[in-house]
């Protein structure tokens, strides 16, 4: 189990990683849409590959991000059973959650992603505006968020399991939405 936990502390890194460059991704897409926007109504000029470069941005903080935010525990979730459970409860509909539904829907789209990227880069595929950008990238990142988020399926499965089996402690605390 120890080195099991070692392996999960490195696919959380990596997670933390993403997570950290995807809050960068905002500040930059928001520097990118004020400039944007800026030059269309001071020079009246407007790029179809800078509205696309935001696009692609809004894919890659999206899809980066997702695995972590399962790091975070900060995922939507229909809370009608999981908060008026014990800990021990909660760990096992995570760890049913994640081998039944998480971890082969990622491995699924995961799968799908590949060959959607594949044919896109090898004919060199393009966007259909004048000026726009080339379409592999966002395909290629739509292939490694979900392949992230499966890893770290993983390790919240790898951690929940050492948590039932007395080997570290987690958090389940999960803060239910403001309405």
């Amino acid at each position: 189990m120890p080195a099991l936990l070692t392996v999960s502390r490195l696919i959380d890194a990596v997670s933390q990683f993403m997570g950290k460059l995807s809050e960068y991704m905002v500040l930059f897409c928001c520097l990118i849409s004020a400039a944007n926007a800026l030059i269309r109504y001071s020079f009246n000029y407007s790029s179809n590959g800078w509205l696309e470069i935001q696009w692609y941005l809004f894919a890659f903080i999206v899809v980066l991000g997702a695995a972590h935010t399962l790091r975070m525990n900060e995922h939507v979730r229909v809370d009608l059973i999981y908060g008026a459970v014990s800990e021990k409860v909660k760990i096992w509909i995570d760890v049913i959650g994640l081998i039944v539904f998480l971890i082969p829907a990622c491995i699924f789209l995961t799968w799908l992603c590949w060959p959607f990227f594949l044919s896109s880069y090898l004919q060199h595929e393009v966007s259909a505006n004048a000026g726009g950008l080339i379409r592999w990238p966002v395909k290629l990142v739509l292939f490694l968020g979900f392949g992230l988020l499966t890893l770290q399926g993983v390790s919240e499965l790898i951690k929940r399991i050492a948590a039932l089996t007395g080997y570290i402690q987690i958090d389940t605390t999960y803060e239910k939405p403001l309405q």
